[in-house]
């Protein structure tokens, strides 16, 4: 068996945005790797012969052979099929790196050529019914006076003023001209999606790109390209994504995933309008399940979601959700053929890395592809689920990883606590092995890890999510300490050795543990929030933010009730040993928490910490040599004040 390195980890390769051709005979994803050792990441477009037929059957010799698509050191994304099955379209930087363009590779001779030269670059396309016409979403090309102004550096940016916002687009594959129509009074498209029978495009857009404003300010319109016209339906819920059409008896509905109003901080839906009448109704409601993906299809849509530790596959009938499959762990990237009798979508297991699997929706999937076989020969740690009660009685579960070559009967074990970000993610029973700080890469070092799934995450319904919008690091807290507590009293988890450590989310948890306790040995806090009030008024996601937090600054004379849930608010008493590490580039969570909470740590001077920035990072660590700093970082940080 190999041992499990650094470099292994951060130089595997996975598959992402894999997308079915119509007539079910090839599959396309991107290949793309964990790490990045220069400025842009290199990704490749590959193409499977899946060895299906529209009817699911076998399309004969040669099925479950692939190639890649260009020989391009490029970024490669979003490639989407034509129709026919002919044509594979697909971003690609190939000729000025950060600029994507449009490309069409062409199976028949296997050549590729480019369709756009876009100054601003391209950031979304789809095609459409007429074969001859593409919708593209893409900047406005910057003017003589904005290359003038950029040159001279004579480029003051005044907010609200000539913000960048993508525009609707339409390209002529006859001429290769990019026509802009007049619609939706300069507002920002973030998502199309044409109507299975050739008729009107779904928009969804916003007022802004402004990532803390514009998602709540989403509208639905539909759009004409044979006309040029466009149609408000109204508007959408917070971060509105993933469209789709379907036929009913009543006429043509439109569904999208939305969060669930009112507040901010809450679980997905699905939401249903009924064009006719324009009535909108929430298919999801009361659910115990989150969506997390809408699927369109020629008849009903597809429902991917979040059950718990596993994912369940169903169909949006008339009469309500018609459970088709249950899958151990995620479902993501599902893409079927028109008909939606088979589909393709990225799944792995509690030892297998992720990979493209294909199938009908009812299952069984199979495995198509197999981009990291260098995995088979490590030797991992056991997982297992966890389910137990929190103190209220609340059903909960998680994810308990032993030691490598450790039974349960081994223990007691020095344990680590990572909470997940979000807080609305989750846990789910897949390989947990990333470039960052995961169970595996401790379990290697001899560590159980405990992965809990606290409420305020996916997987339990709205409620569960909801719960904790302004009461962060009240009850999901104690549901954490429920978890480690019967990891103690079964023998697993030794008292005297538990760490803990988190990312974003997580890192907030881990800042907030230490300062409510001393029970733990030594904490990892990895670009993690200690003022809610701080970042509602920086961070990317303010509203959002303050929705966790529970008010912000300008709320009136404090104290605010985000003090009360703010970690720098207890900087006093942390007596744990703390490991701060943050992107210097970071604008979800900027890098003044993590020297808020540094200066703090070193003005009270009752704990010994440590501060790591990262240069040109920014919320995730993408670089090849932080990623490897950031994993041996973590372990031998626990291994010194865990290790006896």
């Amino acid at each position: 068996m190999t041992a499990l390195t650094a470099e292994f980890v951060v130089d595997g390769r996975a598959p992402q945005t894999p997308a079915l051709a119509p007539n079910g005979q090839l599959l396309c994803h991107v290949l793309v790797p964990a790490s990045r050792v220069g400025d842009h990441l290199d990704t490749e477009v590959w193409l499977v012969d899946v060895g299906l037929g529209v009817d699911g059957g076998s399309a004969g010799a040669g099925a479950g052979s692939s190639y890649r698509a260009t020989a391009d050191t490029a970024t490669e994304s979003l490639p989407r099929w034509s129709a026919d099955s002919a044509t594979l379209f697909f971003l690609s930087d190939r000729a000025v790196r950060g600029i994507p363009q449009l490309y069409r590779f062409a199976l028949a001779d296997r050549t590729v050529a480019a369709l756009t030269g876009w100054g601003a670059g391209i950031t979304d396309h789809r095609p459409l019914a007429d074969p001859d016409l593409l919708v593209l979403l893409a900047e406005d090309e910057p003017t003589d006076q904005d290359v003038r102004r950029a040159r001279d550096r004579d480029d003051a940016v005044v907010v609200g003023e000539r913000e960048p916002h993508a525009r609707l687009r339409l390209l002529d594959l006859r001429t290769g001209r990019i026509t802009t129509p007049d619609v939706f009074g300069g507002r920002h498209v973030v998502e199309l999606r044409q109507r299975p029978d050739g008729g009107p495009l779904a928009v969804l857009t916003r007022a802004s790109a402004d990532n803390d404003h514009g998602p709540r300010t989403g509208q639905l319109h539909l759009f004409d390209p044979t006309t040029g016209t466009a149609e408000d339906l109204g508007p959408v819920g917070a971060e509105a994504r993933c469209l789709a059409w379907w036929p009913a008896e009543d006429g043509w509905h439109l569904g999208h995933i939305a969060l669930t109003p009112p507040v901010l901080q809450a679980g997905d839906s699905v939401f249903d309008l009924a064009l006719t009448g324009r009535v909108l109704r929430n298919r999801t409601a009361g659910l115990p399940m989150c969506p997390t993906e809408l699927c369109q299809t020629d008849a009903a849509p597809l429902v991917v979601l979040a059950d718990g530790l596993d994912t369940t596959l169903a169909r949006l009938d008339p009469a309500g959700l018609t459970t088709l499959s249950r899958h151990p762990g995620r479902l993501d990237g599902v893409t079927t053929t028109p008909a939606g009798n088979t589909l393709a979508a990225l799944t792995g297991g509690r030892y297998q890395s992720t990979n493209v699997h294909l199938g009908p929706p009812t299952g069984p999937l199979r495995k198509i592809t197999h981009t990291r076989p260098e995995l088979d020969a490590v030797r991992l740690g056991t997982q297992q689920p966890l389910a137990y009660r929190a103190a209220d009685g609340l059903d909960l579960d998680g994810l308990l990883v032993l030691p490598v070559g450790q039974a349960p009967s081994d223990g007691p074990f020095p344990l680590v606590t990572i909470v997940h970000g979000g807080p609305y993610d989750r846990y789910a029973d897949r390989l947990q092995l990333f470039p960052f700080p995961s169970a595996q890469w401790l379990a290697a070092a001899g560590y159980a890890v405990f992965l809990p799934n606290p409420r305020g995450g996916q997987g339990h319904g709205h409620q569960f999510a909801a719960s904790v919008a302004g009461r962060v690091g009240q009850e999901e807290w104690t549901d954490i300490l429920t978890g480690i507590d019967l990891l103690v009293a079964q023998g697993i988890a030794d008292p005297d050795r538990l760490g803990i450590a988190g990312w974003s989310h997580g890192g907030f948890m881990s800042a907030w543990a230490v300062g409510q306790t001393e029970r733990f040995r030594a904490a990892l806090v990895g670009a993690g929030v200690v003022d809610w009030g701080m970042l509602a008024a920086t961070g990317e996601n303010g509203q959002f933010e303050a929705a966790l937090g529970g008010s912000t600054g300008w709320s009136g004379i404090g104290p605010h009730p985000h003090d009360a849930v703010s970690p720098i608010s207890f900087a006093s008493r942390i007596r744990t040993p703390v490991l701060i590490l943050h992107g210097a580039e970071d604008t979800n969570v900027p890098l003044g928490q993590a020297v808020y909470l540094h200066r703090a740590l070193r003005h009270f001077g009752g704990a010994e910490h440590e501060f790591v920035v990262y240069p040109r990072e920014g919320h995730r660590i993408r670089e090849r040599n932080h990623q490897l700093d950031v994993l041996r970082r973590t372990r031998a940080w626990f291994d010194r004040w865990l290790r006896p």
